[in-house]
């Protein structure tokens, strides 16, 4: 609990201090100019074909006179799958180093859709603020603007700070619960900790794993999975493989190269 100021001016600045410093998190296993790239793979007919690529990155910028981290995501289907399905997404999400959630931008071509969510965070008063706005081609662009008593991520932020969860006292079934912008809305999501798992990836290589699942919940309250990750069971909990489960199908992303990690991978099963 905050200490109660005498002066107003303090008292805000500290509420604002508080709630910043609580939305983030200690950045344990991110280093700048790390880059990892990744394979797509689409489930046809029972066939699993490749799809195309996505490539990820985290560097250094100034944002707001403040130095900060920049991740950058790129995902792309090459041309063959383009005439099935097109897509071309780019991600960028800023947050300060200690992992604070400032700014995120999804710009989306997928199939004849193409659509821009825009994000942007503050911290007043103890209130977490986002002001969201989505356009889609062709559509009246939506705003939305929210005060929110507890934290808010991106999709990109929330992934950087659960690389540094400390992961040594989960146990199967655990849930993480956390709100999420999807640049229309805030929903509440969960992750539930599926525990250690064995995962080869295609360059060959095994990996000793933590599996995490993001589900949604039915109407009749029933579980439905969303997103599966496996990341490496060491101090970097690097992404390695995540099975997507999309309404026209499926889709898996391996891990084909790593450079910049911020530790050795220490949880190489086999080679």
């Amino acid at each position: 609990m905050i200490k109660k100021i005498t002066t107003g001016l303090l008292a805000v600045i500290m509420s604002a201090t508080y709630a910043f410093a609580q939305c983030g998190a200690y950045n344990d296993a991110i280093k700048p100019g790390e880059k990892l790239s990744y394979e797509l793979k689409f489930n046809w007919k029972f066939i699993w074909i490749n799809a195309g690529w996505a490539n990820m990155s985290v560097d250094t910028m100034t944002y707001n006179g403040q130095k900060c981290l920049r991740t950058d995501l790129e995902s792309y289907t090459n041309k063959k799958i383009d005439f099935f399905f097109k897509m071309r997404d780019t991600l960028v999400s800023i947050t300060t180093e200690d992992l604070v959630p400032l700014y995120f931008r999804k710009g989306a071509e997928e199939g004849n859709r193409f659509s821009i969510d825009n994000i942007d965070f503050s911290y007043k008063n103890g209130k977490c603020i986002v002001d969201q706005y989505r356009y889609v081609k062709g559509k009246d662009k939506k705003t939305k603007y929210d005060e929110s008593s507890v934290c808010v991520y991106d999709m990109l932020s929330i992934m950087l700070q659960a690389r540094s969860y400390d992961a040594s006292d989960y146990k199967p079934g655990d849930k993480i619960l956390f709100s999420m912008a999807t640049g229309k809305n805030i929903e509440k999501q969960t992750l539930i900790y599926r525990g250690k798992q064995n995962c080869k990836v295609e360059n060959g290589i095994t990996y000793r794993c933590l599996v995490f699942s993001l589900v949604e919940y039915t109407k009749e309250k029933q579980e439905k999975e969303v997103i599966t990750f496996f990341i490496t069971d060491d101090r970097n909990h690097l992404p390695i493989r995540l099975d997507m489960y999309l309404n026209f199908g499926s889709a898996k992303a391996f891990l084909t190269k790593m450079e910049g990690n911020k530790y050795p991978v220490t949880c190489i099963v086999e080679k």
